[in-house]
C-alpha cells in the first residue's frame, strides 16, 4: 500500500530527510513538506544587496567530516548535481578585537581552547599552573559541563573571556559559561574522559582529527546557499505547503492525524510517519500529547536573538586584509563579529564592484539591545565597525538588516541526554531532526534530518 510521510518543517534538516526518504522509500512513496512560513530553507537564505549574493543566514559549511571524509553537507551538494559550483573561501586570516587593536586569533587552537599556551601571543594570559594532573581524568564517562566552567578552572579567565567566548559567539550568539562542551565541543568530551589534564585532552582531539592533506576547511554554494534549498526541494520529489502551519498532532490506528491552518478553518491530513524538523517551542507544543516527556526535555532548550546587517561601500574601500574578526563580550559592543565578505569570497566581485561588510550583532540575553530600527541598528554596527576595526569606514551606499529572533539554540549542559531522553519517548512512526536537536551547522543538521528519514523507513519497512 502505498505509504504518506510528513516532513513538519522546510529547513534544511526537513529538506535532507525529504531528499533522503525519496531515496529510500518505495518510489510511490508520497512526501509533503508542511513549512509554515513563506519559503523553505529556514536559516539558509541568500540575499542581494548592490547586485550581488550576500547571505542572510549561515554563509559556509564544513568541508570536512570527523572520520576525514567529507561532510554531509558536502555529500548532500553532490547528491544534488551542485558538487562543481562549490567554492571556497580565500586564505586570510582572521582576528579578535581586544582592547581597540585587531590581533590576529592565534593558532592550533580547538574552538578557541590552546592545546599550546606559548602560542597565545599575548592575546590572553593562562593562569599558571592550574592545569595540573591530579591523577584521574578531567570528566567521568558521559559527564557534561559548560564550556567555561572547564576552561576556567584550568586555563584562568583570560582564555574563555578572549578566546573561547568569541570563538562560541560567533557560532552559537551564547557564552562558554553556559553552552555544554559535549555539543559545541564533543571531540574534546571525549578525550578529556581520558586524560587528565585540558592542554593534553586538546592535543589528543586535535590528533584524532583525520582531515585529508589539502581539504579545504569550508565551502559554500557557489551563486548561493538558496540554490542548494531549491535543489533539496526539487530532488525530493515532495509536495511543498507553504504558509500552513501544523498546529496538532494526534495518533490514529494506521499512523498520524495533522490539523493545519487557522483554527476556524482548520484543515487536516493524515499520514503514516511523522518528522519533526522544527524549533523546540513548536516541537514541544506538537508533542505534548503524543510524547509528554519528549516534549518536556526538547521544551528545556533555550535561543538567543541575534541580527545580521550587510552594506555595501564604495568600490575601492580599505579593509584591513582579514577575513573579518570576532569581538569578545568584553568588549561591549552589540557588533560579536565582522565577516569582510568579498575579501573572504573573492570570486564574488571585480575591481569595480562595492566592498561588502556583513556584521552580527547580539547575543544570547541581549535581545532588548536589538530593539532598534533598522536605520538605527545599522548606524550603530556602522559606528563600531568602524571602532573596532580602526578604519573610519565610509556611509554605506545599500544595505539591508535580517534580524533572527529567537534563532539560535543555547545547549545548556545536558542537552545530549536530554534529547536521548526525547527519542526514547517517542511513539514509533514519530523521528526529530534538527539544530533543535543535534546541534547548530549545516553538515549536522543534513546528517540529523537523514538520520531521522532513516528511521521512519526502517519503522516503514518493519510495519
Amino acid at each position: 500500500m502505498r505509504k504518506r510521510i510528513a516532513v513538519i518543517g522546510g529547513g534544511i534538516a526537513g529538506l535532507a530527510a525529504a531528499v533522503r526518504l525519496r531515496d529510500r522509500a518505495p518510489a510511490d512513496t508520497d512526501i509533503i513538506v508542511y513549512e509554515q512560513g513563506g519559503a523553505l530553507g529556514g536559516k539558509l537564505r541568500t540575499g542581494e544587496l548592490a547586485g550581488l549574493p550576500v547571505e542572510q543566514g549561515a554563509e559556509s559549511f564544513l568541508f570536512g567530516a570527523p572520520d576525514g571524509g567529507e561532510s554531509a553537507a558536502v555529500t548532500l551538494a553532490r547528491r544534488l548535481g551542485l558538487g562543481d559550483t562549490l567554492v571556497h573561501p580565500a586564505a586570510r586570516p582572521a582576528a579578535l578585537a581586544i582592547g581597540g587593536e585587531l590581533r590576529r586569533i592565534p593558532a592550533g587552537t580547538l574552538v578557541g581552547v590552546p592545546g599550546d599556551l606559548s602560542s597565545l601571543d599575548g592575546v590572553a594570559l593562562p593562569e599558571s599552573g592550574a592545569d595540573r594532573d591530579e591523577g584521574r581524568p578531567l570528566l567521568a564517562p558521559g559527564e557534561d559541563v559548560a564550556v567555561g566552567e572547564l576552561v576556567r578552572s584550568r586555563y584562568g579567565d583570560q582564555v574563555v573571556d578572549r578566546l573561547v567566548d568569541p570563538m562560541l559567539g560567533g557560532v552559537y550568539a551564547g557564552r562558554a559559561d553556559q553552552l555544554s562542551l559535549r555539543v559545541t565541543m564533543p571531540q574534546l568530551a571525549r578525550t578529556a574522559e581520558t586524560e587528565h589534564t585540558l592542554r593534553d585532552a586538546v592535543r589528543a582531539a586535535q590528533a584524532r582529527s583525520r582531515r585529508t592533506p589539502g581539504q579545504p576547511v569550508f565551502a559554500a554554494v557557489g551563486g548561493g546557499m538558496s540554490r542548494l534549498v531549491a535543489a533539496a526541494a526539487s530532488a525530493s520529489g515532495a509536495r511543498i505547503s507553504l504558509g500552513l502551519p501544523v498546529r496538532e498532532l494526534s495518533r490514529t490506528p494506521h499512523g498520524w492525524h495533522l490539523t493545519l491552518g487557522p483554527a476556524p478553518m482548520p484543515q487536516t491530513d493524515d499520514v503514516d510517519a511523522v518528522i519533526l524538523a522544527v524549533p523546540a517551542k513548536p516541537a514541544a507544543r506538537l508533542l505534548s500529547d503524543v510524547a509528554p516527556e519528549a516534549a518536556q526535555a526538547v521544551a528545556a532548550l533555550d535561543y538567543a536573538s541575534v541580527a545580521l546587517a550587510a552594506m555595501a561601500l564604495p568600490p575601492g574601500t580599505a579593509l584591513p586584509d582579514l577575513s573579518g574578526f570576532l569581538v569578545p563580550p568584553g568588549e561591549g559592543t552589540l557588533v560579536k563579529a565582522a565577516t569582510f565578505f568579498t575579501v573572504k569570497w573573492p570570486h564574488l566581485t571585480g575591481p569595480n564592484d562595492p566592498v561588502i561588510v556583513r556584521a552580527s550583532l547580539g547575543r544570547a540575553g541581549e535581545q532588548e539591545r536589538l530593539q532598534l530600527s533598522d536605520p538605527a541598528l545599522l548606524a550603530r554596527a556602522h559606528a563600531e565597525l568602524s571602532d573596532l576595526a580602526g578604519v573610519k569606514l565610509p556611509e554605506p551606499d545599500a544595505f539591508w538588516i535580517q534580524r533572527w529572533g529567537g534563532g539560535l539554540p543555547q545547549y545548556a549542559p545536558g542537552h545530549a541526554d536530554r534529547m536521548v531522553t526525547a527519542r526514547a519517548a517517542l511513539p514509533p512512526g514519530l523521528a526529530l531532526a534538527g539544530a533543535a536537536v543535534d546541534g547548530v551547522g549545516i553538515p549536522v543538521c543534513v546528517a540529523s534530518g537523514e538520520r531521522a528519514a532513516d528511521d521512519v523507513c526502517e519503522y516503514l519497512e518493519e510495519a
